[in-house]
């Protein structure tokens, strides 16, 4: 077993396994490989007849630090089992250590990967809180509704929750493009945003920041007036203010320190190519 960084030359054949595991298409295994991790940054177990195993390590920051996040962590149905992942993390972990970066977080597929990871030296962190909302008929609720560009999301995101997992410019573009592909809407105003996808009389809300309750149910409002919905389901950070004392807590993320530990109690981390409509 080799553990390396993938070359250009390995590119179809990852493709192909992170295809195989996780579905959507070649175009968006393409996409994850080539964009949103970007050149140098997958590692791959290599066998005999392969790669048996691939992991896209993506830039990111976190309170002025360099970091990594990883995505597409996939293993050939064969050969899992047989500590080919574990393997593949502890390289690449070793090999980002020694680049200077301080640590890595990740979004477990399930919750019984969560177990699977603190094996492997990871915590949770960025957890999240759930509610749901009836959404009140207002006809004089103002709000914008546009695409926001990657670089005006990462900006909003740092005035609103300064110490969030930070996308580069390019992997930011990579995720806003993949959730406009699956229906988007942004709403905002100068009170705050909301990120949600609208279907029948429910709008999921994937991101919700505002000055308070009030103007966060502004935006709500006006967006039930575009959509004809009536009732909202708000996914928040768990260090999130807005509305307190509602929802339920879940977990989501976890990190693993690759130097010097540093406190992650009230970071928030989310829409990390992990979302779906």
């Amino acid at each position: 077993m080799e553990y390396c960084k993938a070359a250009p030359a390995d590119l179809g054949a990852c493709t192909a396994l992170f295809d195989g595991v996780f579905g959507g298409g070649e175009a968006f295994a393409r996409m994850v490989l080539e964009q949103f991790a970007g050149p140098g940054r997958v590692y791959l177990a290599e066998g005999e007849a392969g790669p048996q195993a691939v992991l896209c390590a993506v830039p990111v920051s976190l309170k002025g630090r360099s970091g990594t996040y990883f995505y597409g962590i996939a293993t050939d149905p064969a050969h899992r089992g047989k500590g080919v992942m574990s393997g593949l993390i502890e390289y690449a972990c070793a090999d980002l250590a020694r680049q200077g970066l301080g640590f890595a977080a990740l979004v477990p597929e399930g919750p019984a990967l969560f177990a699977f990871y603190q094996k492997r030296g990871f915590q949770k962190a960025f957890g999240r809180r759930r509610l749901c909302r009836a959404v009140r008929h207002n006809l004089w609720a103002q709000a914008e509704f546009d695409t926001v560009t990657a670089k005006h999301w990462q900006a909003l995101r740092s005035q609103y929750m300064p110490d969030s997992v930070m996308l580069t410019p390019a992997g930011a573009a990579a995720v806003l493009t993949d959730l406009y592909s699956c229906g988007l809407t942004i709403v905002s105003s100068p009170e705050g945003y909301g990120m949600y996808f609208a279907k029948g009389d429910t709008m999921r809300f994937i991101e919700l920041f505002a000055e308070g309750d009030r103007a966060a149910e502004r935006l709500m409002e006006a967006a039930r007036e575009r959509e004809r919905a009536e009732r909202a389901e708000i996914t928040l950070g768990a260090s999130q203010g807005l509305f307190l004392g509602e929802g339920a807590a879940q977990d989501y993320g976890m990190v693993r320190f690759l130097g010097q530990p540093f406190d992650v109690s009230d970071c928030y981390m989310s829409n990390m190519m992990d979302e779906q409509a």
